[in-house]
């Protein structure tokens, strides 16, 4: 195993008096627990055959906050988090880890959280657009992030947190 990129999400769209707890321990379990047991699993791989690179996906609102969505954003700050601790604790082995950071992105999940909102998730996309890129993202875009992270162009990228929102965060 040269790359393992951690890429599964669950999103519930809801503050946390109305998340129930069997939400919230789906979202850790889904989003964090599951780039952990992952990662637990494959780095002795990587250090017996001498490194590799690891790539989480958070979130923009792992960064920052987003309404209706406390479960994700909370798991989402845990993975980028993560990422800086592996990264401390396994460049010596040679093995990088790094964070994708995506804004909105036209998939499944997205179009999910617009409908748990109550909104048609075609208005939510042209709405969510609203970024200095004016669209937003495509899975290709999140794809091409993560061929730049586990590729040799990023041999002296770890620890890093790439935000790929189209401009979302920039202010």
């Amino acid at each position: 195993i040269d790359i393992l990129f951690n890429s599964a999400g669950v999103l519930f769209a809801n503050t946390v008096p109305d998340c129930t707890e069997e939400e919230w321990d789906l979202t850790l379990d889904v989003n964090l627990k599951g780039a952990y047991l992952m990662s637990k699993y494959t780095i002795p791989i990587m250090v017996a055959q001498g490194g590799g690179t690891i790539i989480h996906n958070g979130s923009g609102w792992g960064l920052v906050g987003g309404a209706a969505a406390a479960s994700y954003c909370a798991s989402k700050g845990a993975v980028v988090n993560m990422t800086r601790a592996m990264a401390l604790d396994h460049g010596e082995q040679n093995i990088r880890v790094n964070c994708i950071c995506p804004g909105d992105t036209d998939t499944p999940m997205l179009r999910s959280a617009a409908l748990q909102l109550g909104q048609p998730d075609e208005q939510f996309l042209v709405e969510a657009a609203d970024r200095p890129l004016q669209r937003i993202g495509r899975p290709q875009d999140i794809a091409e992030a993560a061929l730049y992270l586990a590729s040799d162009a990023s041999a002296f990228v770890t620890g890093s947190i790439l935000v790929v929102d189209g401009g979302g965060l920039a202010g």
